[in-house]
C-alpha cells in the first residue's frame, strides 16, 4: 500500500509540474472565467503548480525510501494541492478535479498507514 501512495504521489506530481510548466510558457490553452473569486494570474498559478508538485513528488519518493517525515508532509502536500486545484477548477475543471480526487486517495492511504503492522510476507504459512 505504501509503495502505491507514494507511486501515485510521483505521478501526482508529475502532473502538477506539468500543468504548472504548461501555465508558463502556454498560458493561451487555458480559458479563463470572466468572473471568478480567486483571480490569479496564470503565471502565478504556473509557479504554484510547479513548486506543490515537485515537493509532492521529492515526498513521494521520500516515502519510498521509508523516511519517517514523509508522511505528514505527503499528507499536507496533498491537502494544498487539493486547495490550489479547488482554486484552479475555473482554468481547466476536468484536470483539477482528477487531481484532487487523486489526492484524497493519497490523504486517506496515508492516514491508514501503519509502520508497526506485520507485512503480509511476515505471516505464519499453515
Amino acid at each position: 500500500m505504501v509503495l502505491f501512495t507514494a507511486t501515485m504521489m510521483i505521478v501526482i506530481g508529475f502532473f502538477q509540474a506539468l500543468c504548472g510548466l504548461v501555465a508558463l510558457f502556454r498560458n493561451e490553452i487555458y480559458v479563463v472565467a470572466p468572473r471568478y473569486l480567486f483571480a490569479l494570474d496564470l503565471t502565478a498559478w504556473g509557479w504554484i503548480h510547479l513548486l506543490i508538485g515537485i515537493a509532492i513528488a521529492v515526498a513521494g519518493y521520500a516515502l519510498i525510501s521509508g523516511q519517517l517525515w514523509a508522511r505528514a508532509v505527503g499528507i499536507a502536500l496533498a491537502l494544498l494541492s487539493m486547495i490550489s486545484n479547488f482554486l484552479f477548477i475555473p482554468y481547466y475543471p476536468a484536470w483539477s478535479l482528477l487531481i484532487i480526487t487523486l489526492d484524497v486517495f493519497v490523504v486517506w492511504a496515508l492516514c491508514l498507514y501503519n509502520r508497526d503492522a506485520p507485512d503480509a510476507r511476515d505471516a505464519p504459512v499453515s
